[in-house]
């Protein structure tokens, strides 16, 4: 069966390819035979209960300097004419984002949309994963500097990062003797309006930072993502490295505990963080990444589980 398939993500010219899980999937869906559109998300419209955007028909291929090449725009109907809408921008998670999420439950009742925009609307990445609060490092949530403060003299070390990040911008390390805390939380409210997240530093964070990939509530593979040197993030996008890895018995726990919910709520594409085989901090349901990295560890093709799901 050939499928339409809608693409809206970042610009495509602005992608590395050799990393990017957007570009995994387009590139399965072409040797699937499904014919590909994409457009950013600026491009949506709506009106009478139809939703459209101007969008490029587009080929793609495994080559970095030369990766995509596009047609002459169309306005794509989105509820009549795609049978699937990749919903693949990066956060952050903001009114536009709320918005398109909106826009695009208008017609999910006749277009798959890959994550279900409502359930991407109701699971930010840093407030669905309360819902496990029972494996995740101690946590606050505040704008206060006397809560962020009393919790650090609490637990020492700590982690101070927004709520509503992603790619492992903007997080910082907090020492026991609160240097700097008083300030950065005075940054940090004068930048966002919403709370932030305190986390206790957890020290196994040098042994890396797990990514597991579920597809449909299943596990598809993992990766170890290390820190670089000075570093306490080991997000790929910000210079951390990947390692085979193997999940231990409590992140199959975590896992089999969330994958039904995952499920459930239409959330096929889905990464979780685990350090120490244990913490879980975060479920990345936005526009989750890792899958080109953990078909290359582990012979895998999570692209083809996404298609199939």
């Amino acid at each position: 069966m050939t499928l339409t398939v809608a693409c809206q993500m970042d610009p495509l010219d602005k992608i590395n390819i050799a990393g990017d899980s957007t570009f995994a999937l387009m590139l399965k869906a072409q040797a699937r035979g499904h014919r590909l559109f994409y457009y950013p998300p600026e491009a949506l419209n709506y009106s009478n209960g139809r939703v459209w955007a101007k969008a490029w028909p587009v080929e793609v291929r495994a080559d970095p300097k030369d990766h995509f090449t596009l047609g002459d725009p169309v306005n794509l109907d989105l509820g009549e004419e795609a049978d699937v809408v990749l919903m693949r921008q990066d956060p952050p998670f903001d009114l536009g984002y709320i918005t398109a999420t909106h826009i695009l439950e208008r017609i999910s009742d006749r277009t798959v949309i890959l994550n279900d925009p409502a359930q991407v609307r109701n699971a930010p990445e840093k407030m669905f994963v309360l819902d496990y609060a029972r494996y995740m490092p101690p946590t606050l949530i505040t704008r206060s500097y006397d809560e962020a403060r009393a919790f650090l003299d609490t637990h020492g070390s700590i982690v101070v990062k927004p709520l509503h990040g992603n790619g492992g911008k903007a997080i910082f390390k907090i020492d026991s003797d609160g240097q700097n805390l008083s300030s950065l939380i005075e940054v940090f409210n004068n930048a966002y309006r919403e709370p932030h997240m305190v986390q206790a530093f957890l020290p196994d964070i040098a042994k890396g930072d797990k990514r597991i990939v579920l597809v449909d509530g299943e596990v598809a593979g993992a990766i170890n993502r290390l820190p670089g040197k000075g570093e306490i993030r080991s997000n790929l996008a910000v210079g951390g490295s990947a390692e085979k890895t193997e999940l231990t018995g409590t992140e199959r726990e975590i896992c089999a505990a969330m994958g039904p919910e995952l499920k459930k709520r239409g959330l096929i594409f889905v990464g979780i963080d685990v350090i120490g085989g244990k913490w879980l901090t975060e479920i990345n349901v936005t526009s989750p990444t890792g899958i080109v990295a953990i078909d290359k560890f582990n012979g895998t093709d999570s692209s083809g589980m996404i298609w199939d799901a």
